[in-house]
């Protein structure tokens, strides 16, 4: 266990490892709603075994809204066994909109080991610039020197915070390393992030829409969502091969699927757990209300979806069934 400013793996060592896909873990509920540890380290594991290098939880993708406070520390402490069990490194996301509270679970999390912090600004009731960065700053220096990774949210955490107020943090904050952009279009903000001094990097959320042409811009990798994360790994193995034709023509044939499913956030979410379930990752594809039911016809989608990628994900614990 890392205190405050240190790391379970070495937080300096993030660098190296924070390339290529990092999936945003799913939270796993039995059919009652109520947390399922145990699934969710067996889908830690699933993930893993990808042969991705990192991981991040809870973020939107984990239903992170609906959690309590010991929900999160139990499946946190769950994570960060699993990840460094297998020597791999966890990304521990903070979402309180109050400073001191965002301070101190981002304190509890480097206690805790986590390898870094991944950071969304405050955005309710409309802060203004300055409240934003001196809240982003404060629970920086509260875990320096761990790394931190600003989340940038525009369509679902709208922030008043521009280029010009990540790059003043950087040079202020040593340990403010990376920025993550959940956007459609995230390819201009990459390349101006890394043009200014200090030059910061980025990875791309947003269920990879952008991933193809955030790689173009200079991205170091995505971080989607965790039900078939393999389709993610290929397209960058692909990328980073060399072979920029054939992950572009992946990446496309994934396309309509993510572009579908990411209009609605909460149909995404019940999407990828419907996918974990009928993987046999999680028992469950319970989501907490209020979400979204799937409907016959995004049954029928996902079922295609899953006979297009079926030589990357395999195996389907129902496949004989569908």
């Amino acid at each position: 266990m890392a205190g405050p400013g240190g790391a379970g793996m070495g937080g300096s060592s993030l660098a190296a490892a924070a390339r290529g896909v990092c999936p945003v873990l799913a939270t796993p509920f039995d059919e009652t709603g109520a947390i399922d540890v145990d699934g969710f380290g067996q889908l830690v594991g699933r993930v893993l075994d990808s042969g991705v290098n990192w991981v991040m939880w809870p973020g939107f993708a984990s239903e992170s809204y609906k959690l309590s406070d010991s929900e999160v520390a139990a499946m946190r402490a769950c994570l960060l066994e699993q990840a460094h069990g297998r020597r791999r490194q966890a990304v521990i996301s903070v979402a309180r909109h109050a400073t001191r509270l965002a301070v101190d679970d981002a304190v509890a999390a480097a206690e805790e080991g986590a390898d870094a912090i991944s950071l969304l600004p405050p955005y309710l009731l409309s802060p203004s610039r300055y409240a934003v960065t001196e809240h982003l700053g404060a629970v920086m220096s509260a875990v320096a020197p761990l790394p931190v990774i600003v989340q940038y949210a525009p369509a679902l955490a709208p922030s008043p915070i521009r280029t010009a107020d990540l790059t003043r943090l950087a040079a202020e904050q040593q340990n403010f390393r990376m920025v993550k952009i959940d956007s459609a279009s995230a390819g201009p903000m990459i390349s101006e992030l890394l043009g200014e001094e200090p030059a910061l990097e980025s990875v791309v959320g947003y269920a990879g829409i952008a991933m193809i042409d955030a790689l173009r811009q200079g991205a170091r990798g995505i971080q989607p969502g965790c039900s078939f994360v393999e389709v993610y790994q290929r397209i960058w193995q692909l990328w980073d091969a060399g072979r920029a034709d054939e992950a572009t023509r992946l990446h496309g044939r994934l396309l309509p699927y993510v572009t579908s499913w990411m209009a609605d956030m909460e149909l995404i979410i019940s999407v990828e757990k419907n996918i974990s379930k009928q993987r046999g990752w999680i028992g469950s594809d319970y989501c907490r209300a209020p979400g979204r039911r799937l409907t016959p016809t995004d049954h029928a989608f996902i079922f295609r979806f899953l006979d297009e990628f079926a030589c990357l994900l395999r195996p389907l614990s129902n496949a004989a069934g569908r």
